[in-house]
């Protein structure tokens, strides 16, 4: 399956390869038993490019650790979904686009819960072959539809969501991928589909990030792969608050979003020019 999936299909098994390697560590800060074979033998390769530019031989790293970002971004929104779990109002938690996930078959989760997950045809097939014979812990519903195509929300209905209760959203690896205008229209659907008290978590670079010198080797990395990224925000709070969601932006390596590896120092909101990621996680008011 894995050949024909596109460019940003691809991206998906990169997430795995990486969910791979930190499960190999000692020092893990989760365990994918799934992530190997859902990376199959593409993702290893894309990992290795990644890698390639991140830590150059003989010169010192100037990029982002990826790795460590991939460990602390996976953690942060297991304990995130995790901690929504407990809540007895939470019944639906969506992951949109759901990649090579699979949260739904190493976690556990309550009985009331049903888990959404939206993406490509191509990306939930793919995942369906590599996880034959490994069944979800909660109750699961896959929607094969393009986030970009109009109907998605639609299509979420007719696979159970219900709009009039509270659900619990994540959007993961997807922001900075599509075009600005792209950003505003899915935030609005997934606004006008959730129900006030809903939860939302996602990743978002900066600005600056999408057009730095130092971060040109990672930009052309993905840029040759035929994946650019494409939109960045410096005020992600502005940006989901305009949809009705009270967020707070936290950086990897600030409280609660370290534990332990990230290995840079983090920049100040004020400091200007810096690359920058944010986990954006709040409430629909």
């Amino acid at each position: 399956m894995t050949p024909q999936l596109d460019a940003v299909e691809r991206t998906a098994l990169l997430t795995a390869a990486l969910r791979a390697a930190e499960t190999r560590r000692p020092d893990h800060l989760y365990e994918d038993p799934y992530a190997e074979r859902l990376a199959g033998e593409i993702g290893p390769g894309l990992l290795a490019e990644v890698r390639a530019v991140t830590f150059p031989t003989g010169r010192e790293r100037t990029l982002p650790s990826t790795p460590d970002y991939n460990a602390i971004r996976t953690r942060f929104f297991d304990d995130y979904l995790q901690q929504a779990a407990q809540d007895p109002g939470t019944t639906q938690i969506v992951l949109a686009p759901a990649g090579m996930d699979s949260r739904a078959h190493r976690l556990d989760w309550p009985d009331r819960v049903s888990w959404f997950e939206v993406d490509r045809p191509a990306v939930l097939a793919h995942k369906d072959a590599s996880l034959a014979g490994v069944e979800p812990r909660v109750r699961h519903h896959k929607v094969a539809v393009d986030l970009t195509a109009p109907d998605w929300p639609d299509r979420l209905r007719e696979a159970g969501y219900d709009p009039t209760v509270p659900s619990t959203w994540l959007l993961e690896g997807l922001l900075y991928y599509i075009p600005e205008p792209d950003t505003h229209r899915i935030l609005r659907q997934v606004a006008e589909i959730s129900a006030p008290g809903s939860r939302i978590a996602a990743d978002i670079v900066n600005a600056a990030a999408l057009t730095l010198p130092d971060m040109r080797g990672l930009l052309d990395v993905f840029a040759g792969w035929g994946c650019p990224w494409l939109f960045g925000s410096d005020e992600p709070e502005e940006l989901f608050d305009t949809y009705g969601f009270t967020v707070r932006a936290t950086q990897p390596g600030e409280d609660g979003a370290d534990y332990g590896r990230w290995p840079d120092p983090v920049p100040p909101r004020t400091e200007r020019d810096v690359r920058r990621v944010f986990f954006v996680h709040g409430r629909r008011r």
